[in-house]
C-alpha cells in the first residue's frame, strides 16, 4: 500500500481513504502553501470556542463534555455515521490521572460515546507514549475506557510510523503515526499542563506524541516544531482537558501538591484560540507563550478568543 518516497498528509488520506481528486485543498494543505486567509491577522470569525465550568460540587463530567458539544453543534456536527475517528489524548506518561500528567480518562470515555452515538463505525485511541505503553494504558485508565467503549486502544510500534511531508517551517519529512492521519475525523484532547520547555503543554504540544522518529530533536526548537506539526495534523476539533491542571514540576509531574482542580474544559476548532484560552487559567498571557504567537503568525488560528463565537457553559 505504501510507497517508498515520503507524502503529505493530503496524499496519505487519498491512498489510505482511495478518496479521488475530489479533496479539495482546502485546510488541509492551505496552512502549508500560505494560502490561509487568515495569516495575516489569524482571525476567522465563523470559528468557535465553547467553555464549559463544572461550577457545582459533584457536577458529572460527562455531561459537562455533553453539555459543551451541544453548545458548539452536537457531536453529530463533527463526527458522521460511519466515521472511522482517531482520538488523540495525552496518555504519555505513565501516572495516576490525579496527577493531571494526562488526560482525565472520563473525559476522554465521554467523547467516545459522543462518537459512537452520532454514529461513528469506528473509535481509535492513539497517542505515542513516552513511558511503555501498556503501562501509560493501564495506569491512566486509557485501557479501562477502551473496554468499557470498545474503542480500539493502538498501541505504537514502528510499523505504524510513516514518513511524511510535513511541510512545516522547520520540519520537512518525519515519521508520523498512520492512524491519526488515515481517520476520517480527528479529535484533539490533551491536558492542560505546566512545560519546563513551553512553559504550557495545550493543544499544540500535544501533536509530538503523534510522530516518531528522534522526538527530543523537536526540542531544539520546540516552539516552531509544535506549530508545524498542528499545522500538518489539522484536527476536526480540540477539547482541552483543565479539570485538574499541573501548575509545575510538567510535563510528568508525580506530586498531587502540583496539581489545581480547574474543572474545566475548552472546546474549539481554532487551535490557537483554544490554547490562549487555556493559557489564562495558569495565569499566563497569550503573547507569552511562543507557540502562541507562531500559531497566530502562521495563520493557524487566532489568540484573540473573544473574537470567535464564544458560548460559556456551566453545571
Amino acid at each position: 500500500m505504501w510507497l517508498d518516497d515520503p507524502i503529505d498528509r493530503r496524499e496519505a488520506v487519498k491512498k489510505i481513504l482511495g478518496v479521488t481528486g475530489s479533496l479539495a485543498l482546502g485546510s488541509a494543505v492551505a496552512g502549508h502553501l500560505g494560502f490561509s486567509g487568515s495569516a495575516v491577522a489569524g482571525v476567522n470569525p465563523t470559528r468557535f470556542l465553547v467553555e464549559g465550568t463544572g461550577a457545582r460540587e459533584g457536577y458529572s463530567i460527562p455531561e459537562l463534555v455533553a453539555r459543551v458539544f451541544e453548545a458548539a453543534g452536537g457531536m453529530s456536527r463533527f463526527v458522521s455515521k460511519g466515521d472511522v475517528v482517531a482520538v488523540k489524548p495525552n496518555i504519555s506518561w505513565a501516572r495516576r490521572p490525579a496527577f493531571a500528567a494526562t488526560t482525565n480518562p472520563d473525559v476522554l470515555k465521554a467523547v467516545i460515546e459522543l462518537c459512537q452515538a452520532a454514529g461513528a463505525k469506528r473509535v481509535r485511541i492513539v497517542d505515542h507514549t513516552i513511558h511503555d505503553p501498556r503501562r501509560c494504558f493501564a495506569i491512566t485508565g486509557a485501557a479501562s475506557v477502551a473496554r468499557q467503549t470498545g474503542a480500539e486502544l493502538v498501541y505504537p510500534r514502528s510499523s505504524l510510523m510513516r514518513d511524511m511531508e510535513i511541510r512545516g517551517n522547520r520540519l520537512d519529512v518525519w515519521p508520523v503515526f498512520v492512524p491519526l492521519v488515515e481517520a476520517d475525523k480527528l479529535i484533539n484532547i490533551p491536558v492542560a499542563k505546566h512545560h519546563s520547555l513551553s512553559t504550557l503543554t495545550l493543544g499544540m504540544k500535544n501533536w509530538i506524541g503523534g510522530v516518531g522518529g528522534s522526538r527530543w530533536s523537536l526540542h531544539q526548537d520546540i516552539n516552531q516544531s509544535m506549530v508545524d506539526l498542528a499545522q500538518f495534523f489539522k484536527p476536526t476539533v480540540t477539547l482541552i482537558d483543565a479539570i485538574r491542571i499541573m501548575t509545575r514540576n510538567g510535563p510528568s509531574g508525580g506530586s498531587e501538591a502540583d496539581v489545581v482542580e480547574k474543572n474545566v474544559l475548552i472546546l474549539s476548532d481554532d487551535p490557537v484560540a483554544a490554547d490562549a484560552r487555556a493559557a489564562l487559567l495558569f495565569g499566563v498571557k497569550p503573547a507569552e507563550l511562543g507557540f502562541v504567537k507562531l500559531g497566530q503568525k502562521w495563520g493557524l488560528g487566532s489568540s484573540d478568543f473573544q473574537s470567535l463565537d464564544l458560548k460559556r457553559v456551566s453545571l
